[in-house]
């Protein structure tokens, strides 16, 4: 959990960043919420009256505060998708909580604030069609879940093949990848699987988790993606969706690297480099 206090203390730091478009994000609504997610569970996971398997599931205990993180993390995701729409790239410094399926938390997931964001502007008929871009070391069975039976929101994740989750919800279209996969094969793969997954287009809006737990050093991944790799990640996936003129909302997704500071590394690498897209944008509009 520090990395997220950390994230925020280096971007408020980092000369590049306009401090003024940081913002506090508003938490997510019940009726937004339940969007995405069953009643019964938002009502208990609000109310405290989750059991202790659902509770070890999440992987965090409960409390009022693990609620309202939560909820703002999902509102989080919604007030850069709508951003994005105006500017073209926005970024939550949390999110990318893709193991939260429609009945249950997951894997340090509550809420999943990716299918909250989509849902409510599919809701509001800001946007017809969707793409969640799952580049998070574990696949994102939450998301694949809660949007498998719907045409109008398409899912990809690209992930380790032996990683969490043992059971995995198919996405639209899923690459699992082998133990050790490095920088060259892996953009490799990536950039031929996002061709075929914009294909499916028009979108009228891409959420991006941009995981850090592809990374070499990452206690969880098991992958060997370097920095300069998960750079070029980021470059290659934010390239591709600006030159189809997709709006984007990038959520930060997993990092469990053993120094803290690796982690905080990749995220704030990421935050600039959509920086250097949202600028690129506005010069072209």
């Amino acid at each position: 959990m520090a990395k997220y206090r950390q994230l925020r203390d280096r971007v408020v730091s980092d000369a590049f960043f306009h401090k003024d478009v940081l913002l506090v994000p508003p938490a997510a609504t019940f009726e937004q919420l339940t969007l995405a997610h069953d009643i019964d569970y938002v009502e208990r996971v609000m109310e405290g009256k989750l059991s202790a398997a659902e509770i070890k599931r999440i992987g965090f205990p409960w409390s009022p505060a693990m609620v309202e993180r939560s909820q703002r993390s999902s509102g989080a995701t919604l007030v850069a998708a709508r951003f994005a729409m105006d500017d073209g790239v926005a970024v939550n410094m949390a999110g990318g909580t893709h193991h939260a399926m429609r009945d249950a938390g997951e894997g340090f997931c509550v809420f999943n604030d990716a299918a909250v964001a989509i849902l409510t502007l599919l809701s509001e008929s800001k946007i017809r069609r969707a793409v969640v871009i799952d580049c998070d070391v574990h696949q994102g069975n939450g998301t694949a879940q809660i949007f498998a039976e719907r045409d109008d929101v398409f899912t990809f994740s690209i992930h380790g093949e032996k990683n969490f989750p043992i059971r995995k919800s198919p996405s639209d279209m899923d690459i699992d990848l082998p133990d050790g996969t490095p920088d060259e094969t892996y953009l490799r793969v990536l950039g031929e699987a996002l061709e075929q997954v914009l294909c499916h287009g028009p979108f009228d809006l891409a959420i991006y988790l941009a995981g850090a737990d592809p990374f070499e050093g990452d206690r969880l991944g098991r992958l060997k993606l370097t920095k300069n790799g998960l750079a070029a990640r980021d470059a290659l996936v934010l390239s591709e969706l600006m030159a189809r003129r997709i709006p984007v909302a990038v959520a930060m997704a997993g990092g469990y690297a053993q120094s803290i500071g690796d982690i905080v590394d990749i995220h704030a690498q990421t935050i600039r480099i959509a920086s250097e897209y949202a600028a690129l944008q506005s010069r072209q509009l």
